[in-house]
């Protein structure tokens, strides 16, 4: 379906480029007598169509067809076809020629370009893999040791002593929960070429649900709203976008150190709805904001805002969520704190 879709859009265009190059050469012979313009604009015909359609028989198509509208319209005797005239022969080789030179050119750019995203997209995917690897490890062995130890000393366990082997399995099993969340997500988002179905939200209703879900997870954790008092109702894919808000306020109380203040604030500019999540932590060194984002950080020793190592996979799902959504994604850092926005369209146009 795809390539037929390609092939009637190349079609349009070769026929598009032939119709705007017939009438150009019309009008500069309304004021200037001459038969050389009509192979010299159709030439530059035959090089467009050949450059932006793709392979090569569009190309050659274009070119058979401007050496017929030459010799037909262009040439006299008018109207009439000729095969002796050696200025339309001449013209057709040319065209020909540059119809296969710059189809050749063309795809091997292409080609190149497709390779070129490829690798790119198995690093991704290699980083993503030794993400995943690094961050997953960690709370499986926590819950293997803390299950095999109540199985294996039951009985000479306190209450005290299971209650907290059972916390941490709880606790470990969440943060995995969380994880393939984020990979879920990150599967539905890849590739740029989602459409998320955005529906009307309430602005209230998403705050509401996102601290809700917040509370849960982190009991002692105050978070400072503030938002409009006037009704917002903002298009968006409401799960998603609470996806982004929870990862970003859980990644300012887990990874930003010496924090002691988060808030999280919601205005209006314009036609844009701004969100920020702030906190007055450590900061996030400034070259290593893109690598936090685009879903790696090299060795891991510093990727999020704090002490904890993690290869920010959280982070990179919520750039592909507000990226998808068409919004703007800002970070501002410094040694007194980080502010992480993003901004939403109020109307879906």
């Amino acid at each position: 379906m795809k390539k037929i879709k390609d092939q009637i859009k190349d079609f349009f265009i070769m026929m598009i480029v032939l119709a705007l190059s017939f009438g150009l050469i019309i009008c500069i012979q309304r004021f200037f007598i001459t038969e050389v313009i009509a192979p010299i604009i159709f030439v530059l015909a035959v090089f467009i169509v050949a450059l932006t359609t793709k392979g090569y028989i569009w190309g050659i198509v274009t070119a058979c067809l401007s050496v017929v509208a030459v010799n037909f319209a262009f040439t006299f005797p008018y109207f009439k076809f000729s095969v002796s005239i050696s200025e339309n022969i001449f013209s057709g080789i040319v065209m020909l020629f540059v119809a296969a030179m710059t189809s050749t050119l063309t795809t091997k750019i292409k080609k190149q370009e497709r390779l070129r995203r490829e690798a790119e997209k198995e690093k991704v995917r290699a980083d993503l893999l030794r993400a995943v690897s690094h961050d997953i490890r960690t709370p499986l062995t926590t819950i293997y040791g803390s299950s095999s130890t109540v199985m294996e000393n039951y009985d000479m366990l306190s209450k005290e002593q299971q209650m907290k082997l059972l916390a941490g399995i709880k606790e470990e099993a969440e943060w995995l929960i969380r994880m393939v969340e984020n990979l879920l997500s990150v599967t539905r988002i890849d590739g740029g070429n989602v459409s998320v179905i955005k529906t009307p939200t309430v602005l209230e209703e998403l705050i509401d649900s996102v601290l809700m879900k917040f509370k849960k997870r982190y009991h002692g954790q105050n978070i400072d709203v503030k938002m409009p008092d006037s009704f917002i109702s903002i298009p968006m894919d409401a799960i998603l976008i609470e996806q982004v808000l929870l990862n970003f306020l859980e990644n300012a109380v887990l990874h930003a150190e010496g924090m002691t203040k988060v808030s999280m604030e919601v205005f209006i500019d314009g036609n844009n709805a701004l969100f920020e999540i702030s906190d007055n932590g450590c900061g996030i060194p400034e070259d290593k904001v893109e690598a936090m984002f685009a879903g790696y950080g090299g060795s891991g020793e510093f990727v999020a805002d704090g002490s904890k190592q993690s290869l920010g996979i959280g982070l990179s799902v919520c750039a592909a969520i507000i990226k998808a959504h068409d919004g703007e994604l800002r970070v501002k850092s410094s040694e007194y704190g980080t502010v992480i926005g993003f901004s939403l369209k109020m109307e879906d146009t």
